[in-house]
């Protein structure tokens, strides 16, 4: 079963690197600068049929052009996104980003994270998709 992860981020370098693990660890990444190039901002409910899934978890910065990555996720769950792992970035978290981020269940990350503590949470969430969820066709995404 091949894993499919969505990063958001504004900065070339981080995106890479995210890139570089995921793919290394055999997921199908899709990297986005900014959340409006991303397929699923542009939906105005959930493509995913039945238990379809876009991926199996979302990574985005908190602040990119033109929107913040806590409204993002908020978004993405108001649209019936039936993901539930979200992680954030930052290099500074409010005391509203967090409170936030709690309500929604996301895990944070504060720039430059630890890559043993990120590891870890990927692993958990891993071990947390059920083993006969199906991903929905990111070519249908862009055509709906």
């Amino acid at each position: 079963m091949r894993r499919r992860v969505v990063i958001l981020d504004d900065h070339a370098l981080i995106r890479h690197n995210l890139w570089h693990y995921f793919d290394g660890r055999g997921y199908e990444v899709f990297t986005f600068p900014e959340p409006r190039l991303c397929p699923l901002h542009a939906v105005q409910a959930c493509p995913c049929p039945g238990e379809t899934r876009c991926a199996d978890l979302i990574i985005s910065d908190l602040d990119m052009w033109g929107k913040n990555g806590i409204d993002c996720i908020e978004s993405l769950m108001e649209k019936g996104c039936k993901l539930r792992h979200f992680a954030l970035m930052s290099g500074y978290f409010s005391d509203a980003d967090l409170a936030r981020a709690s309500i929604i269940g996301c895990a944070l990350f504060t720039k430059p994270f630890s890559m043993d503590a990120f590891a870890a949470w990927v692993e958990q969430v891993e071990r947390a998709i059920p083993p006969g969820r199906v991903l929905h066709d990111w070519l249908q995404i862009s055509s709906d």
